[in-house]
């Protein structure tokens, strides 16, 4: 039989799990106070960068004495530029449930080849944070974007620890409360939460931080790129929106309008009851379907950025395939793009309910999933 498509559509089918959705009601036209075809350095340059980074400070709530930079090659650069300059100092425990942790472990093993505890989950699951020798330093994610799990809350983390804590949070800046109080270093990047243009990293800096900055020199050559310290100092100027390299003007223009909408939905409390609503929408289709389910086990670490889903097939039926076939006729019909699980995660769907998505079209976009799934199931089936 042919299932009936459903009557509503979502307006906007953008569900990327990076670049993720714009803001709503976004225009080029807004853009159009961008000081192109102008240096960085000009004092229009510094001042549009300056304003990136307190703005960063403001809706984020990051404390005046934390150091905020605009870095290279988005939160990939910005995560690395932190290990290669602070790690080696001490142990370090490298901690991954989902395949950008696991390639920070990568990155400390096998390249700057630092004494190191690997702790890892599979997808689905979290580590035991608790288990943790926090005296060493520690690297993780916050949020995993290609599980779908996340740290509840900071509570694990002693206020008394020796060791820096680096932390990856590139799908929950803006979506999630941080405890900077218990993180050394944090990264994210525009493209995410926001919604903004990629290739550009944050880079934010506890003043523990900046102390091991300047009294730890690292055995392994520095990359001018990753270069923080000069003389054993930290090059103030970075955090003043003095960037290493030659930033996109267009792109910084395109943060400072998402910051813009961020203090238009309530700030930062605006931006996580958005992405709360848009996964609460997911979980009550969920709750009342019982061929689809989370991929993240426990309620308590099931991200509400990147919600990643399982379906439940018949024997006989090849998973990965079926996910891909169900994830290109939603894309065949214009309702969700992009939404299929990440390569080296179990099959299934993964939208993205960041706070630029609207809720309506969360809810428009689950019937389709479950027309997708049955059209799919009855083709299969048939095969």
């Amino acid at each position: 039989m042919a299932y009936k498509t459903p009557a509503a559509r979502p307006v906007n089918p953008r569900f990327s799990s990076g670049p993720c959705a714009k803001p709503p009601a976004y225009d080029l036209s807004k853009l159009s106070d961008a000081p192109l075809g102008r240096s960085h350095r000009a004092a229009v340059g510094k001042a549009k960068l300056l304003a990136a980074i307190e703005g960063t400070r403001e809706v984020l709530g990051v404390p005046e004495d934390y150091r905020i930079a605009i870095v290279p090659a988005s939160d990939t650069g910005a995560f690395e530029m932190a290990m290669w300059n602070l790690l080696g100092e001490r142990p370090v425990e490298m901690v991954a449930w989902e395949s950008f942790g696991a390639g920070w472990v990568t990155d400390v093993v096998k390249q700057l080849k630092i004494e190191a505890k690997v702790h890892e989950a599979s997808y689905g699951q979290i580590v035991d944070m608790a288990a943790l020798n926090w005296d060493n330093d520690v690297c993780f994610t916050w949020n995993g974007t290609t599980s779908g799990v996340r740290l509840p809350d900071g509570g694990v983390i002693p206020a008394d620890r020796a060791g820096l804590t680096l932390c990856d949070a590139t799908s929950a800046a803006f979506a999630m409360n941080l405890p900077w109080d218990k993180l050394d270093v944090t990264t994210f990047s525009w493209q995410k939460v926001l919604g903004g243009e990629a290739a550009h990293g944050m880079l934010i800096l506890s003043p523990r931080a900046v102390q091991r900055l300047e009294s730890y020199t690292p055995a392994w050559p520095m990359p001018k790129i990753f270069r923080l310290t000069k003389g054993g100092k930290l090059i103030e100027g970075i955090f003043r929106g003095e960037t290493i390299n030659t930033p996109s003007m267009l792109c910084v223009e395109d943060y400072l309008l998402a910051l813009d909408w961020a203090r238009s939905v309530g700030g930062l409390t605006g931006m996580i009851a958005r992405a709360d609503a848009n996964a609460g929408a997911v979980a009550e289709f969920v709750a009342t379907h019982d061929w689809i389910n989370f991929l993240a086990v426990d309620p308590t670490t099931r991200s509400n950025t990147s919600v990643c889903l399982t379906f439940a097939t018949p024997d006989g039926i090849d998973g990965t395939a079926f996910a891909k076939a169900v994830t290109k006729r939603l894309e065949s019909e214009d309702v969700a793009l992009d939404i299929g699980a990440y390569r080296d995660a179990p099959p299934g769907l993964r939208i993205w309910c960041g706070g630029t998505v609207e809720t309506a079209d969360v809810k428009a976009l689950m019937p389709w999933v479950e027309w997708a799934y049955l059209t799919e199931i009855e083709a299969a089936s048939a095969a």
